[in-house]
């Protein structure tokens, strides 16, 4: 059903994409928009060892989106050093392949906010987490995304240094 990386050597391994995933703060988004025309949108998220998670407003383009075709990608770029001189860069990416839904159950929203609280202010005290989940929580929708394929590449000359290869 997913085409498979050509360049194999170049492939992260799945523990790998799971570091890129847990690591990162950032990545788009990609659903089919209005139209047909692709939608990207770059958001904050959290992994939580089988799924990704965001948040977002009530409505909007994203969910409008998710409601018509669940089928998204999410990528994160976890790396990208532009080295002029080789024309190139030294990149590393994840890229997801999955369904999304607008997670309902109650615990599983709290649960979905708490760690992405902790995540972007880990130094927070519970109380003032638990203070602003209350305040914002009432706002937003929660969106699972269901992996059913993830892929990581890095540049060669990544992929090489990693193996201790000089050649190239």
């Amino acid at each position: 059903m997913f085409r498979q990386m050509r360049r194999k050597a170049q492939q992260l391994t799945e523990a790998e994409c799971i570091e890129v995933l847990i690591s990162n703060t950032s990545g788009v988004l990609a659903v089919l928009g209005d139209d047909g025309y692709p939608y990207a949108v770059p958001l904050s998220y959290v992994y939580d060892g089988r799924a990704l998670y965001f948040h977002c407003a009530k409505s909007g383009h994203k969910l409008d989106a998710i409601n018509n075709n669940n089928k998204v990608s999410f990528c994160v770029v976890d790396q990208d050093l532009v080295i002029p001189q080789k024309y190139t860069t030294f990149f590393r990416s994840v890229i997801v392949f999955g369904r999304a839904s607008i997670v309902s159950n109650e615990n599983e929203i709290r649960r979905a906010i708490e760690r992405l609280a902790v995540k972007y202010y880990p130094d927070d005290s519970k109380a003032n987490r638990d203070l602003a989940i209350e305040r914002e929580s009432k706002a937003m929708c929660m969106v699972k995304i269901e992996i059913e394929h993830m892929t990581g590449k890095e540049a060669i000359e990544l992929a090489k240094a990693r193996c201790g290869s000089n050649d190239g």
